[in-house]
């Protein structure tokens, strides 16, 4: 049995495209497939929000008091603890120290200006 060859014709391609930069067909195409979906924003409940009057520096400070509280209590809760357990307690008592340390030096800052 013979398999008949089938002849394709010339095809030719165009080579000399360059960057689809500034085609609109091609930019449609691309903010299709590339880019997320936007969705609306949307306006949940909130347990806890910020008062939108708040300055800066009033928001730093009390970020500063919650901090310091928060290292307080992680030290307190490490100092239960044993082991690996309570080197990740301290961990995160240095973590919130640093990121205290950061606040109060934007407090400074403040106060420069």
């Amino acid at each position: 049995m013979t398999i008949p060859s089938i002849t394709l014709p010339d095809t030719q391609f165009d080579t000399t495209l360059n960057s689809p930069k500034g085609s609109a067909a091609a930019q449609r195409a691309l903010d299709y497939y590339l880019k997320p979906a936007v969705s609306e924003e949307v306006n949940e409940a909130r347990f806890f929000d910020v008062n939108r009057n708040i300055s800066s520096e009033e928001a730093l400070v009390h970020a500063s008091d919650l901090l310091r509280c928060a290292a307080a209590t992680a030290h307190e809760s490490a100092n239960q603890l044993q082991g690996a357990s309570r080197d990740l307690a301290f961990s995160t008592v240095h973590m919130i120290d640093m990121a205290k340390a950061m606040v109060d030096r934007s407090l400074e800052g403040n106060q420069n200006d």
